[in-house]
């Protein structure tokens, strides 16, 4: 017979912790996202800069594999007569506004959907487009690839992020 007193087999699962841990955590979170959007705010400023000017104005090589003219000159820059720099460049905005720390803090099941939502729509948006890069236009960007990168890892942040501060039900 066993004893109020026995051991459990396994550890107890973890949780998020107390309210204030859960505050600090969402600080920590807002600050890293809020420093990629800016990031990736810069990366689609330049790169709509040199859409509008002169897309020579890319630091960039125009030869061979790695060719940012190639890229931001190709068919695939404009959809639907929108330039895609200035999608990301709104992506990116729009990102800002919700990765900033008060709004971590903040428990609305709306807003943790629409960052999550729209962090989810910049990570796709940046696959498809490594993949015409690689596979339609034989060229890499590397400022694109920052912005890709920048993406992604906005989408890792705000997934994990979103699932470590849900609020206590």
């Amino acid at each position: 017979m066993a004893s109020s007193t026995t051991r459990r087999a396994h550890p107890a699962p973890a949780t998020t912790g107390t309210g204030t841990d859960r505050i600090r955590l969402a600080r920590h979170l807002g600050l890293a996202g809020t420093a990629l959007s800016v990031l990736g705010l810069g990366l689609s400023a330049y790169l709509t800069y040199t859409h509008y000017t002169a897309a020579t104005a890319l630091a960039c090589p125009e030869h061979g594999a790695i060719n940012c003219v190639k890229v931001t000159t190709s068919s695939y820059a404009v959809q639907h007569g929108v330039p895609l720099v200035v999608l990301g460049l709104a992506f990116f905005v729009v990102t800002l506004a919700l990765q900033l720390p008060p709004l971590w803090a903040r428990p609305e099941r709306w807003l943790r959907g629409a960052r999550l939502g729209a962090a989810a729509v910049g990570a796709a948006a940046a696959v498809w487009l490594v993949w015409v890069e690689l596979f339609r236009l034989d060229a890499i960007c590397l400022y694109c690839t920052g912005v890709h990168i920048v993406a992604v890892a906005l989408f890792a942040l705000t997934g994990v992020g979103t699932a470590a501060t849900t609020p206590d039900s």
